[in-house]
């Protein structure tokens, strides 16, 4: 009847198990129940059940309850032991049951095998818990430290049913749990993410405040009060200077100053030192200072320190762009509840690099206005120098015009006076003659052979008369056409041989008596409506340059001058001019064209010939014009202009200055 009545009570015993595991959702709850019914059928005073985690090799002690030992909070994970160590790990990584006397214990002690550092129990019982693939759930354990009381195999058996019947009710709400912990850490995690999201959001937006602090702000308005609040979003900054550096006094000049205890200091100086500003600007780098930190660097003799400093905490940034110190930023605290962080240092630095990020553009946008306000005051001084200079080059190149015009007033006028002379010369022969003749006529002494000789004389001397006034008369034509069109700046029609051979007429006298020769091919017939004062002044400046330049210590030589009309131009002609002087150089060549470029300067050279040249062929002519030279190769002229110049009425004329 015992015998029945006990199994009856295991019957219910395994019955209540599973009924409260069908209703039961906490684990602890469950475990205390099982506690309970295990209890009716044996000695249960000490009873815990341990949860293992293979993954992470951790154990938990989910229910426990115990007459002697303290066991760790049900939260609480720790690495599970080795199999040596403790019974409860041997019995979850063998996986199979473990009954243990005090007597076993000792004996183990003896061989230095001792188990764990819990209490001896007279009777320690240990059943694995098992999936349905047998793998580690855990472990159950039942012990006694009374020795009135014992486990029999009875009692091993049935505990070790129960605990089959455990495994089972826990499996499903260790899921149960398991999704329950995965929930609250998913949970918790989230909300970690949530808030740790809301403070980059924080700090992100803080740090775009800061820079477009840095981008808007003037040099005439800082905006320091601006950055202490934007700091002041992030973290706690009850103490906060900005001290400007000046290169020329190796001074710092306090721009901003809040502080708990000290006066307001704005508009201070102090000089650059050995105190904890210095040490940071020496650093080149934020720097994080506390009392203990700063009395090493005090022994260490980086920092001198006068005075008291009471400051828990200290950071200090200094503002460095492009190697140039603009000054610091420093933050303080006096109270040991708020200490500065690394953190907070990396944001002082951050906010430190924009400042002085800042900094540099004001002071280069200084320096920019400033250059720009010498450049304006230098383009005014050199566009005043370049009027002036324009002035005296346009009257050097009226007055180079002049005289060469004078100059061939003076040639043409020492010409006619030979024909002239001769004239007076014969007519004075003939009055001469002729009052002999009235002398012989009156005195009745006139004779046939003397009226044949007086006639004679007179015919050859109205000869010699009328050729040298034909002749004077001729360069006079051919004069006054070149010196009009070269004085005046009118457009009319001529004929380009005829033309040319007219100038070419007029500058005889500076080749007379000389062996310089100037030959002329340019078909008859070509009509020009354009400045012929242009083209006279180029042929001339040309034929005087290759006598002046090219022709230099010679005693001979040849100028030619080729006339054609463009085949690939319509309306176009081409004037090819060539001496057979000495040449330029390169780098000579280069500068022909330039104002006031001479190799003759001191002998007669103005250096505005072929600049007048270029102008003329460009301006007046619209035309082009190159040259080519190689030294003891002569020179070289190629221009071309229209046939006709035509002058829009809104277009005033190209001056050939």
């Amino acid at each position: 009847m015992e015998r029945l009545k006990r199994l009856e009570a295991v019957q219910d015993v395994v019955l209540e198990i599973s009924r409260i595991s069908a209703s039961c959702n906490d684990i602890g709850d469950f475990l205390q129940s099982v506690h309970q019914s295990i209890s009716r059928l044996m000695y249960a005073a000490n009873f815990y059940v341990a949860i293992y985690d293979e993954a992470q090799n951790s154990l938990r002690f989910v229910y426990r309850v115990d007459e002697v030992d303290t066991f760790p909070d049900a939260s609480q994970s720790f690495t599970l032991a080795s199999p040596e160590e403790s019974p409860t790990a041997w019995v979850i990584l063998n996986r199979q049951p473990l009954f243990m006397t005090a007597a076993d214990d000792e004996a183990r002690e003896r061989e230095n095998r001792e188990w764990g550092n819990g209490t001896r129990a007279q009777y320690w019982m240990g059943h694995p818990l098992l999936d349905q693939q047998r793998r580690a759930l855990g472990a159950m354990a039942i012990q006694i430290y009374d020795k009135h009381h014992i486990y029999t195999e009875e009692d091993q058996d049935l505990f070790g049913l129960i605990a089959g019947h455990v495994s089972t009710a826990l499996q499903n709400l260790m899921s149960v749990d398991r999704l329950e912990q995965a929930v609250k850490q998913r949970t918790a995690m989230l909300e970690h993410q949530v808030e740790e999201r809301r403070k980059a959001e924080s700090l992100q937006r803080a740090l775009y405040q800061i820079a477009e602090l840095s981008v808007f702000a003037s040099a005439e308005d800082r905006k320091f009060s601006r950055l202490h609040q934007i700091l002041q979003e992030l973290m706690a900054v009850p103490n906060f200077v900005v001290a400007l550096f000046h290169e020329d006094t190796q001074e710092f000049s306090v721009e901003y100053f809040v502080d708990e205890i000290d006066d307001d200091a704005t508009g201070s100086r102090f000089p650059l030192g050995a105190g904890m500003t210095s040490y940071v600007v020496r650093k080149k780098q934020a720097q994080l200072i506390n009392q203990t930190t700063l009395s090493e660097l005090i022994q260490r003799g980086e920092i001198q320190v006068l005075g008291n400093v009471s400051a828990y905490s200290w950071i200090g940034a200094p503002l460095f762009a492009d190697d140039r110190l603009y000054g610091v930023i420093i933050i303080q605290s006096y109270q040991p509840t708020l200490t500065y962080t690394q953190a907070d240092l990396e944001l002082i630095a951050f906010v430190a690099n924009h400042v002085a990020a800042a900094f540099a553009r004001i002071t280069a946008d200084e320096e920019v206005r400033q250059a720009k306000l010498e450049l304006e005051q230098k383009n005014n001084k050199l566009n005043l120098a370049l009027e002036n200079l324009k002035t005296a080059q346009a009257e050097l190149i009226g007055q180079e015009k002049l005289a060469s015009l004078g100059r061939l007033v003076a040639g043409v006028a020492h010409e006619i006076n030979t024909p002239l002379g001769i004239c007076v010369t014969a007519t004075s022969h003939m009055v001469e003659e002729l009052s002999c003749i009235k002398k012989d006529f009156a005195e009745g002494n006139l004779k046939k052979d003397g009226l044949t000789d007086f006639l004679s004389v007179l015919d050859q001397a109205l000869r010699i008369t009328t050729t040298n006034i034909q002749r004077g008369a001729d360069l006079v034509k051919s004069f006054k056409q070149v010196a009009v069109d070269q004085s005046s700046e009118s457009i009319r029609e001529f004929d380009m041989h005829q033309y040319l051979e007219e100038v070419l007429f007029s500058l005889q006298p500076k080749l007379k008596g000389k062996k310089f020769e100037v030959s002329l091919e340019c078909p008859k017939g070509i009509k020009m409506k354009t400045y012929p004062g242009a083209i006279s002044q180029i042929i001339t400046n040309l034929i005087t340059n290759s006598l002046l330049h090219g022709f230099e210590g010679a005693d001979k030589g040849k100028m030619q001058i080729h006339v054609e009309l463009d085949d690939e131009s319509q309306g176009h002609v081409v004037l090819h001019y060539r001496d057979d002087g000495k040449g330029m150089t390169s780098a000579e060549l280069e500068k022909l064209f330039e104002p006031f470029y001479t190799t003759k300067r001191g002998n007669g050279g103005s250096g505005l010939g072929a600049h007048i040249v270029y102008n003329l062929v460009t301006g007046p002519l619209a035309g082009q014009v190159k040259v080519k030279s190689e030294p003891g190769q002569g020179l070289q002229y190629h221009m071309k202009f229209p046939l006709h110049r035509i002058i829009h009425p809104n277009i005033a004329t190209i001056n050939s200055d």
